[in-house]
């Protein structure tokens, strides 16, 4: 006999637990799994999302450094690499490097580039000192091209006349597949 706060003789009984069926217990894992799948469902987009806008910064960072290290380069191999003394296709003047021979000059590699259409066609990722950022640094996975044309007319179709202005365009790929454009003019003056 057991006692209960009254202090008097009575008996008390004890009840049986139930614990889980079998059954309500697979009904709970299915209805947890099913939860768990919706819940990821809507997480995983939103973490993807989170790393495409940290892609979309470091593509935007890394295209804005080369058109600054591009922009600070002399317009043509024939003009002053200073700027406004001496510009190619001037009168009395050398001629601006044809439209057809954009790119570095024999033997030039990109520490040694010193115009602008020497970038065209580059599609290695190194600083300009060559060094190589693409292991070990913030951008693995990223691409980058650029690209100069003659465009005289500012239409963004090249053109033979490259004595007025030169379209630089830098495109970066993000390790997600996303190209970032970036243009700019040089203009020789």
């Amino acid at each position: 006999m057991l006692f209960n706060q009254n202090r008097m003789l009575k008996p008390v009984t004890l009840l049986k637990s139930h614990g889980f069926t079998l059954i309500e217990t697979i009904i709970g894992i299915v209805v947890l799994s099913i939860a768990f799948s919706i819940l990821t469902t809507l997480i995983y987009p939103l973490a993807n999302q989170s790393a495409e806008q940290v892609h979309q910064i470091k593509a935007a960072e890394l295209g804005q450094s080369m058109i600054n290290e591009i922009l600070g380069k002399a317009f043509d191999q024939n003009s002053d690499m200073s700027g406004g003394l001496v510009r190619c296709g001037d009168t009395g003047a050398v001629a601006c490097t044809s439209s057809n021979s954009l790119g570095p000059e024999a033997g030039e590699i990109r520490v040694n580039f010193n115009d602008v259409d020497d970038y065209h066609d580059l599609e290695v990722l190194a600083d300009s000192l060559g060094n190589s950022v693409s292991f070990g640094d913030a951008y693995i996975g990223y691409e980058l091209n650029v690209q100069v044309i003659a465009d005289s007319n500012y239409d963004g179709l090249s053109d033979s006349n490259s004595s007025v202005a030169k379209l630089i365009t830098v495109t970066v790929t993000t390790p997600q597949g996303f190209d970032f454009v970036f243009s700019v003019y040089r203009v020789n003056f």
